[in-house]
């Protein structure tokens, strides 16, 4: 079997590849450089952009399977290429935020703008399919919490009691590899979480215990939270989304259990429990030295 892996050189989809070759399929890798790229012997590296189909003439070529990470305004293109080559299955990795569908309140539909119509374009495709609709990942935390934790021992971050149970970048991996390469996914949307919820504030005594030093939690408010993030680059929609309130408890209806943002999906797929917060940072924990 021959998978083609695009978003090779991302936090996945490199986990995905030697996955991959693992389980005895013969890996294609796509990046816009692979030259920048040192991939695991046996790999056939191409070049190509999901952002400009035409630059993918003959990628898919010999290809049954692909993770893919296709862009809204060109999925169906990129899909129907695929298609055409020959390709039969497609896994694509999605985002859970599909799941949250605020309605008319645009400024807040995130998922449904970017990620649901391309869920739709592979669905209408006629090929095997299977989504991986991944939550907040704890690799995020690479980008916003070591800078303050090296240099000032603090966490800054919104929300430092509300639960969330993000995933390992691992475990995406590990479900994205089964469904290229086993049966029995087609039609399934499989929302991937962490193994427990976890707080901001607990996420730094986490921290705290794996550096063996004290590292303080400092709230912030969402005005603050956001001004912070833009600096950092984050887009001004995902600012918003992330950040958007949702109807209360009380409101809705539903209850409060910190367990109902734990998905099961990753142990129905691989058999055991995902990979925990302190795993995560003891993978990382240089970053944070």
């Amino acid at each position: 079997m021959r998978v083609l892996v695009t978003g090779a050189s991302g936090t996945v989809g490199s986990l995905v590849v030697p996955r991959l070759l693992e389980r005895g399929a013969a890996v294609r890798a796509l990046s816009r450089d692979p030259a920048r790229r040192v991939f695991p012997e046996g790999v056939e590296p191409v070049a190509g952009d999901l952002e400009a189909p035409t630059t993918l003439d003959g990628v898919f070529d010999g290809v049954d399977a692909v993770m893919l990470y296709p862009h809204p305004e060109t999925a169906e293109e990129v899909v129907r290429r695929a298609r055409a080559a020959g390709v039969w299955r497609i896994v694509l990795m999605s985002s859970a935020s599909v799941e949250t569908d605020p309605g008319a309140d645009t400024d807040h539909n995130y998922g449904h703008l970017h990620h649901r119509p391309v869920e739709e374009a592979v669905e209408r495709s006629g090929l095997e399919w299977t989504h991986l609709r991944g939550g907040e990942f704890m690799v995020n935390d690479l980008d916003s919490l070591p800078d303050s934790v090296r240099s000032e021992g603090v966490v800054r971050a919104p929300r430092g009691d509300e639960p969330a149970a993000p995933v390992h970048e691992a475990d995406m991996a590990d479900v994205a590899a089964a469904a290229l390469v086993e049966g029995g996914h087609h039609g399934r949307a499989y929302v991937i979480t962490g193994p427990e919820p976890v707080t901001p504030a607990e996420r730094t005594a986490v921290i705290s215990r794996a550096l063996g030093r004290e590292i303080t939690f400092v709230p912030l408010t969402l005005a603050q939270a956001r001004e912070l993030w833009l600096a950092r680059g984050v887009p001004p929609e995902l600012c918003d989304w992330l950040l958007w309130e949702p109807a209360t408890d009380e409101e809705t209806g539903t209850g409060s259990d910190p367990q109902e943002c734990v998905s099961p999906d990753y142990e129905r797929v691989m058999g055991r429990p995902g990979r925990t917060y302190a795993r995560w940072v003891a993978d990382h924990l240089d970053a944070f030295r």
